[in-house]
């Protein structure tokens, strides 16, 4: 397998003017949006269905990606009722990414909460923090079912990390376990999902990948600087019960197949070629 590539070129003098322009704009949408999104939140808990939040999240999706000068493509549709949308984990770019293409909230470890700015926008866009101590499993799968009974699109990553934008890892089945409990497996859907990046013209393949030790800063400017022409294409797969499979790992094995299929289509390579263990 090639060795992804770890060069994060740097913004030349002409590229500021465009990415101080692009974060203002970034920032004053994200305020914008931020304040609407208070607002109908708090409507909401006197009408829970009326999904004004899960709009404005997404706009927020779509204006990051436009900032971001990423074009995005989206294939099939999300499902309808509540459930868990599964894939593949490439990018800080996710978040936006997925925003767009579906009206979802996340499911992320609890340390998020207390991240500066990320941690802000988790919380105000509704993501579900899970700790991962088995004293806390039942208050979880209350959370869990609240939510999908309320019919929200729940979006979690199990590869557990990102990658290069390349390759997939394997789908770590405990990530499942939560949706193959007795109390929840007769009411989650799960859509397996795929999101395939691809970088703009003069750009390394993997130019969106930001993964390990990958520095966080250089990489979001590099994007701003070098990313018009960039795309990313979300691939919607059919939805499937969590019940029809009789243990989290068949669910897991089948989710990650799924996954793993629409990006070795995207990428027009086999499908050995996008598996990284």
């Amino acid at each position: 397998m090639e060795e992804p590539s770890i060069f994060i070129p740097k913004p030349k003098v002409y590229h500021w003017p465009r990415i101080i322009l692009r974060i203002a704009v970034l920032m004053i949408g994200t305020v914008v949006l931020v304040s609407i999104h208070l607002l109908f939140h708090m409507i909401e808990r006197v009408l829970p269905r009326l999904y004004m939040t899960s709009i404005i999240a997404s706009l927020w999706g779509r204006l990051g990606l436009f900032v971001c000068g990423i074009k995005l493509e989206v294939v099939g549709k999300h499902m309808k009722h509540g459930g868990a949308l599964v894939a593949n984990h490439s990018s800080w770019l996710d978040i936006f990414t997925f925003h767009s293409a579906a009206r979802i909230s996340f499911v992320s470890k609890s340390e998020i909460r207390s991240w500066p700015v990320i941690g802000f926008i988790a919380r105000v866009t509704g993501t579900l923090f899970i700790e991962r101590r088995p004293s806390l499993a039942k208050k979880h799968q209350s959370a869990l079912l609240e939510r999908l009974d309320r019919g929200d699109q729940l979006c979690f990553f199990p590869e557990g990390t990102s990658t290069d934008g390349r390759h997939v890892l394997e789908f770590k089945s405990t990530l499942f376990s939560v949706f193959h409990t007795p109390e929840l497996i007769d009411h989650v859907w799960v859509q397996p999902s795929t999101a395939t990046y691809f970088a703009p013209n003069g750009q390394a393949e993997d130019f969106f990948g930001w993964w390990g030790g990958m520095a966080f800063a250089p990489h979001i400017l590099a994007v701003l600087a070098y990313s018009r022409g960039g795309r990313v294409r979300v691939t919607l797969h059919d939805p499937v019960k969590a019940s029809d499979f009789g243990t989290r790992k068949e669910l897991a094995r089948y989710c990650e197949t799924e996954v793993r299929a629409g990006f070795a289509k995207d990428l027009g390579v086999d499908v050995s070629e996008v598996l990284q263990r």
